[in-house]
């Protein structure tokens, strides 16, 4: 890749990024954003408060204690709000609430995808997956795993795979846990930090990080990078799929699009300015492909270097 990675903010996020440092106005923006995404699950056939309802009704005591695990200390980076939650991902209303967000937000990637963009969007990444990495892997681990569902689309094109799910947030993984189980499900929950595992060495073919570097500071980043270099096997791979900050989507944004976008993405200007193919490269692995798989997004696969 010739094009040179913007190491610094550019005018529009440094005047978004003075916007939200006025707390009214940032606290007013996370709550226009979080409207915007009901209200865009609501038209598209996504019955947001009707899912949540549902999901509230259930005594979740028992699906988090089989998941959590008590030691755990948080990263300082965790601790903040994120996708309008004042606690972010701490929190069961982001867990009850997650996947009527993802339909939500993926519903315009593609034009009059609708209600079937998020699938489209898993879709497009499991193409990359499958026609880059030619044996398929026996053990899979997914870094970030959120409620299950990038989780749950691994198995399903690689049914034959044992398959770890990953999170810091126990909450997700008691729902992810609860639909394993509906789903009679063979998957292993496991509450630790991505940057920071406790899994074996060399006991991956496959990590798969979906939607989570633009969640994360360079630094974690760049140690996770590291953890899904020693968990992996000799020749085995490392699959992201995030946003594309090269796409023009995210260059032509409005600005007042842009704020209410990163009034819910703390460390974006850090992803943005993430140099990832270097990234990679120093953490050891070969130097990756980068496809683009949506009109905003990518897919970067990276093979462990011998």
């Amino acid at each position: 890749m010739t094009t040179a990675i913007k190491t610094t903010p550019d005018l529009p996020s440094r005047l978004v990024n003075g916007i939200l440092s006025v707390k009214p106005l940032f606290n007013l923006a996370k709550h226009q954003a979080r409207q915007m995404m009901i209200k865009r699950a609501e038209k598209i056939g996504v019955h947001w408060h009707q899912e949540v309802e549902k999901l509230q009704a259930r005594d979740w005591a028992t699906d988090l204690a089989q998941v959590q695990n008590p030691q755990l200390t948080y990263p300082d980076y965790y601790v903040t709000s994120f996708h309008a939650y004042e606690t972010g991902n701490l929190s069961w209303q982001a867990a009850f609430e997650v996947e009527s967000a993802a339909h939500a937000v993926h519903a315009k990637i593609w034009q009059d995808a609708q209600a079937q963009g998020d699938a489209k969007l898993r879709h497009s990444y499991h193409h990359i997956v499958t026609s880059s990495i030619s044996q398929p892997p026996q053990d899979i681990l997914d870094l970030g795993c959120s409620v299950g569902m990038s989780t749950f689309a691994l198995q399903e094109i690689y049914p034959q795979a044992k398959i770890t799910g990953l999170d810091l947030s126990p909450y997700f993984l008691a729902v992810a846990n609860y639909h394993s189980q509906q789903r009679q499900a063979n998957i292993n929950w496991v509450h630790a930090q991505a940057e920071s595992t406790g899994l074996a060495d060399n006991s991956y073919d496959l990590v798969s990080i979906f939607l989570v570097c633009h969640e994360l500071p360079q630094s974690a980043t760049r140690k996770i990078f590291a953890e899904a270099k020693r968990v992996l096997r000799p020749g085995g791979h490392l699959a992201i799929m995030d946003m594309n900050p090269k796409s023009e989507i995210y260059k032509k944004m409005p600005t007042y699009i842009l704020t209410l976008l990163k009034s819910t993405e703390p460390y974006l200007d850090e992803y943005f300015t993430l140099d990832i193919e270097q990234a990679l490269v120093e953490a050891g692995f070969q130097t990756p492909t980068i496809t683009s798989n949506s009109p905003r997004h990518r897919t970067v696969i990276a093979q462990v270097r011998d």
